[in-house]
């Protein structure tokens, strides 16, 4: 209600609303006290409020009362039989049964007549007039009449409030009874087809126990007729009893036979026996005399290598490749041995003209002849095979326990990494030194398991740049660290040697063998240079750890196999790349000479038998220290080139493998437990 609206006005505007609300009578029973009163004890009205006169005299009566209680009249029984009737037609008469019964139950519900607006507003006045209508002058009077109307009109509103709510009540008595009427109805129809279902289980019951009775009338029937057909059988079983009882004495007198011939037959059996562990017993005494034989091989075969010399030096010439220019004839001649040409050639000759020197009448001095001896000479024609046939049995030495290092030396692009790894392209007939080791280490490894050996092999391949050592094996994200990678002793009190941060790698067939080879063709430092368009700028270092073990003999053996490419041994001014990066060039060509001559001082110790070898002054010697000393065998592959213009790098290649071919080192030492 708006603040500003005057009190003369707000209850004008409520009798005016309240005036035309007409509320239909109700036919729902009421709850409480009330449904207990009869209509004769109600109330007949209401008491009339004081009177109150204002004015000239004139007496104005407003009677204010409360609306008369409407009388509770009953519900009709044959509303609710009704009822009944239509409930029951729906739900069966289980259903109209309990129906019923709940409403001859049930009291009768009394129903309250609403009262008709304007009947029992304001009594008449006395003498049967009309109030008279107070003068326009009279504000107070009037608003003490409308005081009085609203005041009638709010309890008129509570009293209807009130009715509203007991009206409430009973309806919401009445449903509630409805709901239950509802659930009592739906758990009889439950109960009623449960009854049906059971009524229609036991027919289908009754039904199967009629086929059950038929069925087994049918097979006593068939029963009756198997029993007479059994019967005949057993007059003819009976018949066969007695064939089956003469033929089991006849068995009985063929098993006595039997018994006899078994006997004689374990006799035989025990002779058979002893035969065996006599023939067990030669295999094992031949056994043992082929182990026997087995260590006289190796022996003599060690032996042998020894009389060869644990130093050798083989000098191998590459022929001459296309768009070379053609050597002049009696360049490099290969003198036959003293067995004449078959004996395989251990000499060569190099012949040198210097121009700068002269005769007394002007001619030139005719060329220098230079003669070397080693222990193999070959000539540019000899294939790769040739050059492995010669060094297998040194390679085989590596089986028995014997340290064996390989390695090629000699300037740039003298067919050095030829020879230890091979040509491109997969030819069987260009593969190097490294490949068919492994492949002739991998074969008489087979032939050695049928005598009770076993062997494992694990490869490594690094290469010493620059003073550092780099892992040619390395793969994702380890490529290119090969600065991480350092040599120590594989433990405390230890001989021997282990890169740290390389990859030994497992190997059984030549084809792992073949993806470690291209792996590290990949990762190897090369360049250019004036010697060749791709050079190997570093020493590159295979190795093969090898385990032996005869288990029932409870014998071991290890070794190693290195087999080393050395980088060109040129001097400084030929071997220098052109462009910016001379002086890089210049710095690895530096480090190469110097890592070779300490390998040549080495092997000079060794030979003289000094106290101290000077193993730690190169990273290509300290690595190599196991596979150098007096219990490991070497040779060393001096590669030359045949081109005139190499002569002088030729012959300096040519003087330090004579020099290393005349080192003698002590007995070699295989490493067995």
């Amino acid at each position: 209600m708006d603040p500003q609206r005057s009190p003369l006005l707000e209850v004008k505007g409520n009798i005016e609303l309240k005036r035309p609300r007409i509320k239909a009578p109700s036919r729902l029973p009421l709850s409480g006290s009330r449904l207990k009163r009869r209509p004769d004890q109600m109330e007949d009205g209401l008491e009339p409020e004081k009177k109150r006169t204002r004015g000239l005299g004139a007496t104005t009566k407003i009677t204010t009362s409360h609306p008369r209680v409407p009388s509770l009249t009953t519900v009709p029984q044959t509303q609710g039989q009704t009822t009944a009737q239509k409930v029951s037609k729906k739900t069966g008469p289980r259903c109209s049964t309990a129906i019923s019964t709940g409403l001859k139950n049930q009291k009768p519900v009394p129903a309250v007549p609403v009262q008709k607006p304007g009947t029992s507003t304001v009594p008449p006045m006395a003498g049967g007039k009309k109030p008279s209508k107070r003068p326009a002058w009279d504000l107070k009077g009037q608003l003490c009449d409308l005081n009085a109307e609203l005041k009638r009109c709010r309890e008129r509103t509570q009293t209807l409030d009130q009715e509203n709510q007991q009206l409430q009540d009973q309806l919401r008595d009445a449903q509630q009874q409805a709901k239950a009427l509802g659930t009592e109805r739906r758990t009889l129809e439950g109960h009623l087809a449960k009854v049906q279902a059971q009524a229609e289980q036991g027919q289908q019951e009754l039904k199967n126990l009629r086929a059950c009775v038929l069925e087994l009338e049918e097979r006593l029937s068939t029963q009756e007729g198997l029993v007479q057909e059994l019967q005949k059988k057993q007059v003819e079983l009976q018949e066969e009893r007695r064939g089956l009882t003469s033929q089991l004495e006849e068995k009985e007198r063929r098993l006595q036979t039997s018994e006899a011939a078994l006997s004689s037959s374990r006799a035989e059996v025990a002779s058979l026996w002893q035969e065996t562990a006599a023939q067990a017993a030669l295999l094992a005494e031949r056994e043992e005399r082929l182990h026997g034989l087995e260590m006289e091989r190796r022996r003599l075969h060690n032996q042998l290598q020894e009389l060869k010399g644990n130093i050798r030096v083989f000098c191998r010439v590459r022929p001459v490749l296309p768009g070379e220019p053609t050597p002049p004839p009696g360049l490099l001649l290969f003198p036959s041995g003293p067995g004449g040409p078959s004996d395989p050639p251990t000499r060569l000759s190099l012949s040198r003209s210097d121009e700068r020197r002269g005769t007394l009448s002007g001619a030139l001095a005719p060329p220098t002849r230079h003669d070397f001896s080693f222990d193999r000479v070959f000539p540019p024609g000899s294939g790769q095979d040739e050059v492995f046939e010669e060094i297998a049995m040194l390679v085989q030495s590596a089986l028995d326990g014997y340290p064996v290092c390989i390695f090629a030396y000699g300037q740039t692009g003298s067919g050095k990494t030829f020879t230890m790894e091979g040509g491109p392209g997969g030819d069987p007939q260009l593969e190097g030194l490294i490949p068919r080791a492994l492949r002739h280490l991998f074969s008489v490894a087979q032939e050695l398991s049928g005598q009770g050996w076993t062997y494992s092999f694990v490869a490594s391949y690094v290469e010493i740049y620059n003073e550092t050592v780099r892992d040619l094996l390395a793969t994702g994200t380890r490529k290119g660290q090969g600065g991480e990678c350092e040599i120590r002793r594989a433990g405390p009190g230890s001989e021997e040697l282990t890169v740290t941060n390389a990859r030994y790698v497992p190997v059984s067939c030549e084809k792992e063998v073949e993806a470690l080879l291209h792996l590290a063709r990949q990762n190897r430092a090369v360049a250019r240079t004036a010697q060749n368009e791709r050079s190997s700028r570093s020493h590159s270092v295979f190795q093969l750890q090898i385990s032996g073990e005869h288990s029932s003999r409870g014998l071991q053996c290890g070794a190693s196999l290195s087999l080393v490419d050395l980088a060109g041994s040129e001097r400084l001014d030929p071997g220098l790349a052109l462009g910016p990066g001379e002086r890089e060039r210049l710095r690895e060509t530096q480090a190469i000479n110097s890592s070779l001559s300490t390998l040549g001082l080495v092997i000079m110790a060794l030979s003289n038998k000094e106290s101290h070898v000077p193993y730690r002054n190169s990273k290509l010697t300290y690595l190599l220290q196991n596979s150098l000393g007096g219990s490991a065998k070497m040779l060393m592959f001096v590669n030359i080139s045949p081109l005139e213009e190499n002569v002088s790098e030729s012959l300096n290649s040519l003087r330090f493998a004579s020099k290393v071919n005349q080192c003698v080192i002590g007995t070699a030492q295989a490493n067995r437990k």
